[in-house]
């Protein structure tokens, strides 16, 4: 149900409950109203996490949002958004506060409910973030794994901005092992795959893989 869908049950659950004596709807009532509560929240962490990538600094409602998110995902059963907001609490810890450490338990618990509930996207960027982990560890083929898996996924998923994204991850990972002919291989078809779907922050990304890896 959408959250419109919901909001609108909900007003009709009250009016059972309150005219028709139904007590009990209530608590459908309720059920309904956390879900539209987890999902304004994931979606609220996710445009202050969005704000803090371009201005860095951090706002501390990113992760009461995303907190906030997965106990009610949890509460409610619901183990697809579960999964997709612990992986946001992970990537706060991550990206944010450079806290790999804390952040790790997250991502596998996320890949855990992403794989159950049959969500790929989910899965792919707590693969990737998994791979940032390996890789910050100085463990590049099993970096290498989680990028190339991510990847797969992505590809079958028709998601060709963060296919470009995880290409240039695995193009730092080839040059780091001295397959410099593969990083430019791969740093080529994420160009191409950037331009072909407008993704102009990805080319910035790829732009600044070149100048890092002094690649063409």
């Amino acid at each position: 149900m959408t959250a419109d869908e919901r909001i609108k049950q909900a007003e009709l659950l009250y009016e059972r409950a309150v005219f028709g004596g139904e007590s009990s709807a209530l608590a459908t009532a309720d059920r309904g109203l956390d879900g539209v509560e987890a999902d304004l929240a994931l979606a609220r962490g996710r445009v202050i996490h969005a704000r803090f990538l371009e201005e860095r600094v951090e706002d501390v409602r990113e992760l009461e949002h995303f907190e906030r998110a997965a106990e009610l995902y949890g509460r409610l059963g619901d183990v697809r958004g579960e999964g997709e907001a612990v992986f946001w609490v992970g990537a706060f810890h991550q990206v944010v506060r450079d806290d790999t450490g804390t952040a790790l338990p997250s991502f596998e618990r996320s890949l855990d409910l992403a794989t159950r509930a049959g969500d790929r996207l989910t899965a792919s960027y707590a693969l990737r973030h998994l791979g940032f982990a390996e890789h910050m560890a100085g463990r590049l083929d099993e970096a290498r794994t989680h990028f190339e898996e991510s990847t797969r996924l992505r590809r079958e998923l028709g998601f060709l901005p963060g296919v470009a994204a995880n290409l240039i991850g695995l193009a730092h990972l080839a040059a780091q092992q001295e397959r410099r002919d593969d990083a430019a291989a791969l740093l080529k078809e994420a160009t191409q795959l950037a331009e072909s779907t407008e993704s102009h922050g990805v080319l910035r990304w790829v732009a600044a893989a070149r100048t890092e890896l002094d690649l063409p």
